[in-house]
């Protein structure tokens, strides 16, 4: 197979290391990692089944190896390229150049053995940061806002630049948690609040992803039972608990994605709450935190054995709250297993 990688991890994917200016090609048994003279000495200790060049102008020197070649045909992914970028690379070639998008994506799609090892051990770190964050809530963290909350969640995150984040942490409070993606505000934490975390690190550039919406008692911990005052928040809670339980129990290999994707939207729904269900199940996760497959209303993908993938349902009532409880979960022996 012939084809061209452009995505930092794509790349890191096909041969253990990528840097912010680089491309992979592979031509027949032929592979080239090509980047430039800042990352000489990188390239050349840590590439692995790739010959390393050197080359200022990264798209001129694949376009002479894909020449030099004489290959008839060059997979690429659409969504990786500029316009002018991929003018570029195949500026007078008679090469055919196929559309494959999520190229990558789907190779990964089924994580190796070394694959889930490095995000189990993701996961392990993550849930600790969890712990570690209540703890400091506990000690600084009320009367402190969304902002500050945040900053204090990277650090906790990233053990003080140990490790990357896996995104942006999501620290809301109260109505802001029902922003599915919110932004840290001026709102301020008090006891018996509600708080909603959804945070994940890298452990060798492979990420974790975990959601806890908690009430913020005395003692509060990020675990599954929580009890709030307000009986509208407890019993969207307790759908949203249920449901991504369900899902747990009940996924198994050989399922499409959409029928996953039922296992928590059908509770959601029953229990009267469905219009607050505004996102899909959930998604792959990988060196990339939304890989294949996607736990969604349209997705026919089989589940097989070795794909990870969050379990995430949701509920979000504007202008009062959010909730969201996450895990990830790979199939193993048929069965989804949380990591």
């Amino acid at each position: 197979m012939n084809y061209i990688v452009k995505d930092e991890n794509a790349i890191y994917y096909e041969c253990a290391y990528s840097s912010d200016n680089a491309l992979f090609l592979k031509l027949g048994s032929e592979a080239f990692f090509i980047t430039d003279s800042r990352y000489t000495i990188e390239a050349k200790e840590s590439v692995k089944d790739a010959t390393v060049i050197i080359d200022s102008d990264l798209y001129g020197c694949a376009n002479k190896l894909i020449k030099k070649s004489k290959v008839n045909r060059l997979d690429f992914d659409p969504k990786e390229w500029t316009l002018f970028n991929f003018e570029k690379l195949r500026e007078n070639l008679k090469t055919t150049f196929v559309s494959k998008p999520d190229f990558s994506h789907k190779k990964r799609i089924v994580k190796s053995s070394e694959e889930l090892l490095l995000l189990k051990k993701a996961v392990i770190l993550g849930e600790k940061a969890f712990d570690d964050f209540s703890k400091l809530i506990k000690r600084h963290g009320f009367k402190t806002d969304e902002k500050m909350l945040t900053f204090m969640a990277k650090a906790m995150l990233s053990k003080k630049g140990k490790y990357e984040l896996s995104f942006d942490p999501i620290v809301a409070v109260n109505a802001n948690a029902a922003k599915p993606h919110a932004l840290p505000t001026d709102t301020i934490l008090y006891k018996k609040d509600l708080l909603l975390v959804d945070a994940g690190l890298k452990y060798k550039r492979y990420c974790s992803d975990r959601t806890r919406t908690v009430s913020t008692r005395k003692d509060f911990e990020f675990g599954y039972e929580q009890r709030f005052k307000n009986k509208k928040i407890q019993k969207a809670y307790d759908l949203v608990l249920k449901a991504h339980d369900n899902a747990i129990e009940k996924a198994r290999s050989g399922m499409k994605a959409n029928k996953i994707d039922a296992l928590t939207r059908d509770i959601i729904e029953k229990g009267g709450m469905g219009e607050y269900y505004v996102h899909s199940t959930g998604h792959g996760v990988g060196l990339d935190i939304h890989e294949m497959p996607y736990i969604s209303t349209k997705s026919d993908t089989i589940v097989e054995d070795g794909m990870v993938y969050t379990i995430e349902p949701g509920i979000y009532v504007p202008n009062e709250f959010g909730i969201r409880i996450e895990d990830m979960v790979v199939m193993q022996g048929g069965r989804a297993v949380v990591l």
